[in-house]
């Protein structure tokens, strides 16, 4: 940034930035001011967490939880099988995703009239807290007990996520789920695609939104890279690997929370 090089290089013996510089990149990751920079900042952190959460709780809990598109079949498909424990288990879920993001909506709407800086920091401190909550469970209740209410749990973190970041994009980022971003990353390359045919034959050129895949592709990447890193995380630590995205969550949100000091007088 134009700020950290200047200061460093006007002054040659300062080694490490201020700590206010250091922690300015974390600092307007959740601030109230959005930018589309901050935005994908944020979505591609968002969309890790996604997919660890997502990879990671599969292997826990035997559920992806980040989507509903499939629990909503699941639902249907066992309410035509006549399974209804099943198909009770399914709206759990369901309601579970639903509930988190209202809880999403309402920390952000309250904190925008009594708190506004804080507005984004709370739901991802929640985030952070709930899932520290699943690595405890873990640690605690044998994995067959606990899968029923740590799904429900992790559905919750993945509605408040998907809440916040659609409330601070605009709904111009989701970072739960891909078929959306994966559709229009598709479209964006078949437009690519035949505007260099329609170049070699002088048809009118067909303008590809290069600035929505450079949104779209970092978040996809992200999240494959989220859902790699969650899986191999619960194999080797089984439901303690949500403690380090809690931290990283904890991290992001935490510039935000501080209390800003009294200016002197």
């Amino acid at each position: 940034m134009t700020h950290l090089s200047t200061s460093i290089g006007n002054n040659p013996n300062q080694r490490q930035p201020p700590k206010s510089t250091r922690l300015r990149l974390l600092r307007i990751t959740v601030s109230h001011r959005r930018m589309r920079r901050n935005d994908l900042m944020l979505g591609m952190i968002l969309a890790f967490v996604a997919g660890a959460i997502n990879a990671g709780g599969f292997l826990a809990i035997g559920h992806y939880t980040s989507h509903m598109t499939g629990i909503v079949s699941s639902i249907a498909d066992n309410l035509a099988l006549g399974i209804f424990r099943l198909v009770g288990s399914g709206i759990a879920l369901l309601v579970s995703f639903t509930l988190g993001a209202a809880c999403s909506a309402i920390l952000i709407n309250w904190a925008r009239r009594h708190a506004r800086r804080q507005q984004y920091a709370y739901p991802l401190a929640l985030e952070s807290v709930l899932l520290i909550a699943f690595a405890g469970i873990g640690a605690v209740i044998p994995p067959a007990a606990a899968a029923p209410v740590t799904a429900v749990l992790l559905c919750f973190v993945m509605g408040l996520q998907n809440a916040t970041i659609t409330k601070i994009s605009g709904a111009r980022i989701r970072t739960t789920h891909l078929t959306g971003m994966i559709t229009d990353i598709g479209i964006e390359t078949g437009k690519l695609a035949y505007g260099l045919v329609a170049r070699r034959l002088n048809h009118p050129p067909i303008v590809t939104d290069v600035r929505k895949l450079s949104i779209l592709l970092p978040i996809v990447g992200m999240f494959f890279l989220g859902g790699l890193i969650g899986a191999l995380g619960f194999k080797h630590l089984g439901h303690a690997f949500s403690l380090p995205v809690a931290a990283l969550l904890l991290a992001v949100a935490s510039p935000q929370l501080r209390l800003r000091p009294l200016s002197p007088q």
